[in-house]
């Protein structure tokens, strides 16, 4: 194992160690301490077993959050970070020490996206509703667009590399920051990440512990800024957890195949509704002021 792979499992550790602390922390100041019901551990279940799958958890999360009507828009961010980070955390330990790929190259995408997601954190976690829900709304349709086109084939199918060189490294540090800080809007980074690496010719395989390391790392550095404000939802959140974890150790321990393309043909009809319902909302929510938790 490189130093650099143990530098990143060092990293991935530290920040989930200050994420289980904040959050500990968080119980004592935070304004409401709904409990979590079954409901809510059971869609971090089903939304993280299709994530270890590949289909991704943020976007059928928040459409399902949508239909619901809980929690509020405004929380859906930090409720989406929180909430599936132990899962990530799960997930990222399994990918990154069993899949092959250059560890400098995995280091350096997941520091920027890292990087990306504390600093859009701290701005999402004092945005207005209308705004989280405009960016949401978008970020829903984004992901409904992603989900057709890898149906019908149109991904880019990569090349056989696990590293990257030369400029090709820089733009792909470079792409990640920015996904990095469209994770904490709540826009999931595998689609987007695994077109990326695929059109710079990094194997399709090679992607998967990038696209989990970027999770792993910018998901409880990101739900740092939101425990200060408050911005996530105290039960959901909790629910997701406890949920998630299982829903992980079931897909990556004993499932091995499903039909993926009539899912993904199912959650693209779900989120696509999920989006039009959330710029519908956005355009009733009046223009104001940052909105403080109650």
């Amino acid at each position: 194992m490189s130093w650099a792979l143990v530098g990143f499992l060092v990293a991935l550790v530290g920040v989930n160690v200050a994420f289980f602390i904040g959050w500990w922390r968080a119980r004592l100041t935070h304004p409401l301490r709904d409990s979590p019901t079954i409901g809510d551990a059971l869609i971090g279940f089903v939304t993280d077993f299709f994530d270890a799958l590949g289909i991704g958890s943020f976007a059928p999360t928040t459409a399902i959050f949508k239909f619901r009507r809980r929690p509020a828009d405004e929380l859906i961010p930090g409720t989406l970070n929180v909430g599936h980070n132990p899962a990530a955390f799960v997930e990222t330990a399994f990918f990154v020490t069993s899949v092959a790929v250059d560890p400098l190259l995995l280091t350096a995408m997941v520091g920027s996206a890292t990087l990306g997601g504390w600093l859009g954190a701290g701005t999402v976690s004092r945005l207005p509703r209308r705004a989280i829900q405009l960016f949401m709304g978008f970020a829903l349709l984004i992901a409904a667009i992603f989900f057709a086109i890898r149906n019908l084939g149109a991904f880019p199918v990569g090349g056989e590399a696990t590293s990257l060189p030369g400029w090709r490294f820089g733009l792909a540090v470079g792409a990640n920051f920015i996904l990095g800080a469209l994770t904490s809007v709540g826009i999931g980074p595998y689609a987007p990440c695994m077109v990326l690496l695929a059109l710079l010719g990094l194997h399709p395989l090679s992607a998967y512990p990038i696209m989990m390391g970027t999770c792993g790392l910018v998901q409880p550095v990101a739900s740092l800024q939101f425990f200060k404000t408050g911005r996530f939802a105290w039960g959901p959140s909790l629910g997701l957890a406890m949920g998630g974890v299982f829903g992980i150790l079931l897909a990556v321990l004993v499932v091995k195949q499903l039909p993926l393309e009539k899912l993904r043909w199912l959650v693209m009809v779900v989120v696509a509704y999920a989006a039009v319902s959330m710029l519908r909302s956005a355009l009733k929510t009046p223009q104001q002021g940052v909105e403080q938790p109650a």
